[in-house]
Order: C-alpha cells, then structure tokens, then sequence
C-alpha cells in the first residue's frame, strides 16, 4: 500500500487507482444507456417520461449511502496516510453497518409517503401510474444500493480499485441482461426496469462484501469493531453530508428541470430523461476519474507530503479538463443520432439534441467543479466540501433556473445548467487557493 500511495509516479499511481474506478463507471454508463433504450422501446412516451421522473429517486439513494461511503472513506484516507491502521478498521465497519441500518429506515420512510413525494418529483394523471411502479421497487432497495455503494468506496482505500470494478460490474452485466426480460419478456413495464436494477445492486453487493474479506487488511466487515467516538462520527458526517448534499442537488436539479419543463407537455420531460442518460456518458467517465484520484489525495494529505498533493491535483485536473473537452466535442457532433437512438420521434430528437448540446458547451467546467469537490472532502474540508455541494446542481443553479425562465422561458431554463456550471468552477478554483494556501502556510511558520 505504501509502495503505491507514496513512490509510484503520479501518472502511473492516478491511472491504478482511477482506470478501475472509470471503467467500472463505463459499465454503469452502458447500464443507464441500455435501460434507457429499453424503456423507450415500449414507444409509449407516457411510461418513458415516468421512469424519467423516477431520476431523483436514484440519486437520493446513492446520496444517503454517500454519507458513509464518501465519508467514511475520506476519512479512512487520512488515517491510512498517519499509519493510524486500528482507527481506520472501525470507521470501517461503523460505515458499512451504518448504511444497511440507514437503507432499511429509508425504505419505510419513501413507502409511507409513496404519493406526495411522486407529486413532488412533477407526476402527472398520464405518468403517475408508471412512476409509481418503477418508484415502490426502487424504494425496497434502498439498503442494498447503499451497502454496494459503501462497500465499493471502502475497498478502494486500501488501492484495490480492480476489486471494486469487478463487484460493481457483475452487478452491471446481470442488471442488463435482466431489463429486456423483466421489462418485455415478463410484461413488468417500468417496475420490470426497477426490479432489475435492484437485483443487480444486490449482487453487486454481496460481491463487495466478500471480495472486502478476502483482500483488505485494514477495512473490514466485521461488525464487532464498528463502534466509533463521537469525534470519529463527526468527521464522517462533516465529509459524508456534503458529499450527500452532492447527489442530492442532482436529485433537486432534477426534480426542479423537470418541474419547469412540465409546463410544456411530456415531450420535453421525455427529451430530457434521454438527454440527462446519455450525458451521463461523459459524466460518469469524469466521475471515475476524480473518485479514482480520492483514495490518493487522501493518503497524500494526510502523510502531509505538500510536494506530492499538489502534483497529484494539477495531474488530476489536466485530465478531467482534456478528456471533458475532447469528447463534449464529439458528442456534440453526434447529438442528433445519438437522441434518434432512443425514442423515434421527431418533436423528442429536436428538443432532446438543443438540450444535448446546450449541456455539454460547460463540460470542461464540470470537470474542475468534480475535481474541487473531490478533493475538498478527500481531505477534510468541510466548509469548502458543503460550498460546492449546494453550488452546481442547487442554490446557483436553481437561481438561474428560476431567473432564465422567467425572462427567457423555456430557453432559459435550459441554459440554466451551463451557467451554474461556470459560476461553481469558479467558487471552486477560488476556494482551493484560499484553503490549502492558509494551510500549508500555517505548517511552514
């Protein structure tokens, strides 16, 4: 682990961690992809748009579980990088545990309010029946999605980011193979859709659990060491919440596109819900690179090698930045057959490929707003970690929203997102030079 965190080149280190970290993202991209193409192959624009309203639900679950995944493994970083070993092995099982009780609390919770939350997420009398199918299952695995979640960010401390791909890919390959049985074979419509992803999501889990037995020697699943002082806990949540918050923006951004694009009929909804799968394709390619990086920074931080963290956050940066660059580009290109793919309907492909592009022309400043983000919680930044998280896809962005539709209307809701994302890479660049210049000055006197 040493060898690793503190000898190898920086490129040779961030691409060990990462590349399992991106391609594991990749297979989640096809995944998201490939239910998208499923659901739309039922042509039925209804039960599409209601899978699409589903969206925030998904993120809600994995923002939960990152208060313990992301949390937890920031601050499992840092106690690995002090040779702090006997710390860290309790955080560890503090986390894993605290995620099948929270995914459990959850379930009951999302159950008990099936009908005002649907509302809320912008369901109508034509969707609310699809939505609510694919809504009740996705709620019954809650606790599962949340132990792979925790499971998979865990492992990954200790540099087995290959072991963490695999468990999350088995899940992956199996959720696909299911979606055109459940969804068509089985005639299960949208609730065949959540079904397998659910089943996938288990999988995955089990998977990372033994994998963590078999391999780790400091993070462990025995539930005997997962008590924790309230120190300990606070530094969890300090890191976790804002990485939640993270997700749960996406959740609200969403729910808030998705609200105001409801004033001009589902076919807009139904664009979108294609626009925002198929952005995930540079998305979560970027995403696996600034949480392959985290383990890394983390360690880097908390050895306090100065020389090191910032090397690794320029690499880390110059490669968020070209590869945003270089396929925003292509995928622009693209746009058109990229829609067509999905749902053949003209008035969908023509809203769907304005939305498309119009997202992607800020994609290079997603890449620096990921970066920031992930390095703020990697090394214990809470402030700046809870600024970023409520910035891109929440406070700055529903601002925007709110003032673009009113003076522009539908335009303007749609360029609401690249203008958020302008603003937070911004905040981020400047929170950087003030949080970690102080820092390191203050080691120095």
């Amino acid at each position: 682990m040493e060898e690793l965190f503190e000898k190898e080149p920086i490129p040779r280190a961030y691409f060990k961690l990462a590349l399992p970290v991106v391609l594991g993202m990749v297979a989640s991209m096809i995944y998201n992809l490939a239910d998208t193409y499923f659901v739309s192959q039922t042509q039925n624009t209804a039960l599409v748009a209601g899978v699409a309203l589903c969206t925030p639900l998904f993120s809600f679950l994995i923002a939960v579980g990152d208060i313990f995944g992301l949390g937890g493994s920031s601050l499992i970083s840092r106690l690995l990088g002090e040779k702090d070993f006997q710390t860290a092995k309790r955080v560890s099982s503090f986390c894993l545990y605290g995620a099948i009780v929270v995914g459990l609390l959850v379930t009951v919770f999302l159950l008990a309010f099936t009908r005002p939350i649907l509302m809320m997420f912008g369901a109508t009398s034509t969707t609310y029946h699809y939505t609510e199918q694919f809504y009740r299952i996705m709620s019954l695995g809650a606790m599962p999605i949340m132990v792979s979640i925790v499971s998979g960010n865990l492992i990954r401390t200790e540099g087995f980011a290959t072991q963490s791909m695999i468990g999350t890919m088995v899940g992956t390959v199996v959720t696909i193979i299911l979606d055109p049985l459940l969804i068509f074979s089985a005639g299960m419509g949208a609730a065949g859709a959540a079904l397998a992803t659910i089943i996938g999501y288990s999988l995955s889990a089990i998977l990372l659990l033994w994998l963590t037995a078999c391999y780790c020697q400091v993070v462990t699943i025995d539930g005997r060491q997962s008590h924790i002082n309230r120190y300990l806990l606070r530094q969890v949540l300090l890191i976790g919440i804002p990485g939640s918050i993270t997700n749960l923006m996406q959740a609200f951004g969403t729910a808030v596109l998705n609200r105001y694009l409801v004033n001009f009929g589902p076919t807009r909804v139904a664009a979108m819900g294609i626009v925002l799968k198929v952005y995930l394709v540079i998305m979560l390619v970027m995403i696996g690179f600034a949480f392959g990086a985290q383990p890394l920074i983390g360690y880097t931080y908390g050895a306090k090698n100065q020389k090191r963290f910032n090397q690794v956050l320029r690499f880390d940066l110059l490669v968020e930045v070209g590869y945003a660059l270089v396929v925003a580009i292509l995928l622009m290109v693209f746009a058109p057959s990229l829609i067509g793919l999905f749902l053949h309907n003209q008035a969908v492909m023509t809203a769907g490929t304005y939305m498309l592009r119009t997202f992607l022309v800020t994609t290079p400043f997603v890449g620096v707003v990921l970066v920031y983000t992930t390095v703020f919680q990697s090394t214990g930044k809470a402030l700046a970690a809870l600024l970023m998280s409520i910035s891109r896809q929440g406070v700055v962005f529903y601002l925007f929203v709110a003032v673009g539709a009113e003076l522009l209307g539908y335009h303007g809701i749609i360029w609401a997102q690249p203008a958020a994302d302008v603003v937070t890479g911004l905040l981020g660049w400047l929170l950087a030079r003030t949080t970690f210049k102080h820092r390191w000055g203050e080691e120095k006197d």
